[in-house]
């Protein structure tokens, strides 16, 4: 097993529009793709990790373990991911690793400031990513001075409104445990394209109440490092996901389903009035 940990991690991601992939081995990261090819994941996800494979003199023999981010996202782009990690786990024997993407995202984020290092007291992270109808994938995490990082909320669904409401509220007091403490900064980070006047909202509703916390709006696309330096954090722990049962985080049904448990549930109406 000690072995193992040393060994080069394969990561990727495919849970928005971009494919992101990296290989990390120690503290190194080998080298990474980042390439936005939204709707087309499953016709380049293998050609591209097969040349970051060879750009990194990595063979797939030669890998300690396989991470993937598992979402919440986009259905299929999970779906794609997942089945590549588990299809190539299986054919190589190496252990599955699975990776919240909105935890991905939010490591990313955090690292990317440059004064995350330095920042007094706790730094939240609220990663989003588009989901529709006012709805945001989102989350949330902590890092404090020490850099120890924590979550404090699970990845889910949310209207976007009612989630500024929800970290206002515990900005103001009743949820002081998130992360141990009230927090010194929070980055809003990810797409912002279509929530930044909420997350502006924000901003406003903490300087209203005399709320010290900094609101950092922070546009970021996730990056396959981040994914592969979480999963070695899960290698080390001995932490693994079972090849053969591992699925996607769904989170929510599908468009596809909610219509039809709408027709389903309207039929059945239709049905008792006609008795």
């Amino acid at each position: 097993m000690t072995e193992t940990k040393q060994l080069p991690i394969l990561a990727f991601d495919t849970s928005t529009a971009a494919m992101s992939a990296a290989i990390r081995q120690g503290e190194q990261t080998l080298g990474e793709i980042h390439s936005l090819a939204e709707r087309n994941h499953s016709v380049h996800i293998i050609v591209h990790l097969k040349q970051l494979l060879e750009q990194c003199g990595v063979k797939g023999q030669d890998l300690g373990a396989i991470a993937v981010g598992n979402g919440p996202g986009s259905y299929t782009g999970m779906r794609i991911a997942v089945a590549a990690a588990k299809t190539l786990a299986w054919v190589w024997k190496k252990p599955l690793i699975g990776i919240s993407s909105l935890e991905a995202l939010a490591y990313g984020g955090i690292h990317q400031r440059n004064d995350s290092k330095t920042t007094a007291g706790v730094h939240w992270v609220l990663p989003i990513m588009d989901a529709r109808r006012g709805q945001v994938y989102t989350a949330g995490f902590a890092m404090n001075a020490e850099g120890v990082w924590s979550r404090f909320a699970h990845d889910g669904v949310r209207l976007m409104k009612d989630w500024v409401d929800t970290i206002a509220e515990l900005l103001a007091g009743e949820g002081a445990e998130a992360g141990g403490q009230n927090p010194s900064a929070i980055s809003i980070c990810g797409d912002l394209t279509l929530h930044e006047a909420e997350a502006l909202r924000l901003k406003q509703l903490c300087a209203e109440a005399g709320i010290a916390a900094e609101v950092l709006l922070q546009p970021y696309e996730l990056e396959g490092r981040w994914v592969a330096e979480l999963g070695q954090q899960r290698l080390i722990a001995g932490q693994f996901d079972d090849t053969h049962t591992f699925t996607p985080n769904y989170t929510q049904l599908t468009e596809a389903e909610v219509k039809l448990k709408e027709k389903l549930a309207e039929q059945a109406k239709r049905a008792e009035e006609t008795k």
